[in-house]
């Protein structure tokens, strides 16, 4: 982890991993409510809004980041070195236990699949090639199963999670591996997004997103941070956010936690040359 003396200038905050357009303003009253607990810890800079509908690399790769939450793949790979694990949240829904989550492995309700090893040969959607919930995880599971790299006869890659699940209601597409807590927000704010499909698996659990900040934090801030957090998550007067946001708890987890990821990387490169 790198620090410096003086704190880097910071000023974009985002929420995007579970930003859907149904919840956007109650992510929004959850920052309000984490920003006055961060005023209170004496962290200055404090963004005023949170960013929406912008792309995660452009919301991560941002210089000025001050907080946002990132998925556990990216963690451990791509921003390794320039992130800082704040906290991890806990979340209230199927698949989940404690800081950490599973995906859902799902095929349309009409589909001849019905077990992992029939899916031979099948076409498999993903969101996109850096997602632990998306592609790790359901390359892993089906990595005993593999021959020689084969195993999918396609791969497409939808971009987002909602995404792979029209692929899947459209018969685009035969499988995809769904973040459990995006299929749980998903039946209460959007049920329609998942209507018509059934599952047949789960992917391996592990540690969930993080809220994340610059490495390049002083030590001092990182810890202002989450205290701030902290004291955010257990609130009482912002339980009805966070219980619209199925947030049930939170640990502090830091980057170690996450190495089980990059170890479970096992599979088969050769598998996402089916790439589409």
């Amino acid at each position: 982890m790198m620090h410096r003396n003086n704190p880097v200038s910071v000023h974009t905050a985002s929420l995007p991993m579970y930003d859907f357009p149904e919840i956007a303003l109650v992510h929004d009253q959850w920052w309000t409510g984490i920003s006055a607990h961060l005023k209170q810890q004496g962290v200055t800079d404090v963004p005023e809004i949170l960013m929406h509908g912008q792309p995660v690399r452009t919301l991560w790769d941002d210089p000025g980041l001050f907080l946002s939450q990132c998925c556990g793949y990216d963690v451990v790979h791509r921003y390794r070195a320039s992130f800082s694990i704040l906290l991890t949240p806990h979340y209230v829904a199927p698949g989940c236990s404690g800081p950490c989550y599973s995906s859902r492995v799902l095929v349309h309700e009409d589909s001849r699949f019905d077990t992992l090893e029939s899916l031979r040969g099948a076409v498999a959607v993903i969101n996109g090639p850096e997602s632990q919930s998306g592609m790790n995880g359901l390359l892993c599971l089906i990595n005993p199963l593999q021959q020689g790299g084969h195993f999918f006869s396609r791969i497409q890659v939808s971009g987002a999670h909602v995404s792979s699940l029209a692929a899947l209601q459209q018969h685009r597409a035969d499988v995809a591996a769904i973040d459990c807590v995006t299929h749980a927000l998903l039946a209460r704010y959007r049920p329609a997004a998942i209507k018509g499909l059934r599952q047949i698996g789960w992917t391996a659990s592990v540690p969930g997103l993080p809220y994340v900040t610059l490495a390049a934090c002083t030590r001092e801030q990182q810890a202002a941070m989450r205290r701030a957090l902290t004291a955010a998550f257990i609130d009482p007067a912002l339980k009805p956010v966070r219980d619209a946001l199925l947030i049930g708890g939170f640990s502090l987890l830091e980057t170690q936690d996450y190495r089980v990821i990059g170890e479970q990387q096992v599979f088969d490169r050769r598998l996402l040359a089916v790439m589409a």
